[in-house]
């Protein structure tokens, strides 16, 4: 059973920054992709960014150019940097990871922005 654990989250001020990592239980490499999504009350689950096996990256237009997914390969950890946070990021922010045998979904971290 593949678990990704979730940490980073919490409350921030509106131009803030907070950085989430993800932590799955094998090694990132043997995903076809890694991602990070959020979800708020009353809305689908939404795509926020993603990194493959082979480095590529990919962000929803609304992050594009304030948040930055990354990979350490020595902690076998995924990032997500999140900076000039606005009050519309606030959400549960979910790390997943898919295989030839399916998807797997972290239990997620709140973040809040508010002033």
């Amino acid at each position: 059973q593949v678990q990704l654990v979730e940490s980073g989250g919490g409350l921030v001020q509106p131009g803030g920054s907070l950085r989430l990592s993800c932590v799955p239980s094998r090694s990132t490499f043997s995903f076809n992709a890694m991602s990070w999504y959020r979800q708020t009350p009353g809305k689908q689950r939404e795509l926020v960014a993603s990194i493959t096996s082979a480095g590529n990256t990919d962000y929803a237009d609304s992050v594009k150019g304030r948040f930055t997914i990354s990979r350490d390969n020595a902690k076998n950890t995924i990032y997500l940097q999140m900076n000039s946070l606005k009050p519309e990021d606030t959400a549960v922010y979910h790390c997943n990871a898919y295989d030839r045998y399916g998807g797997y979904w972290g239990q997620g971290t709140q973040v809040t922005v508010s002033s």
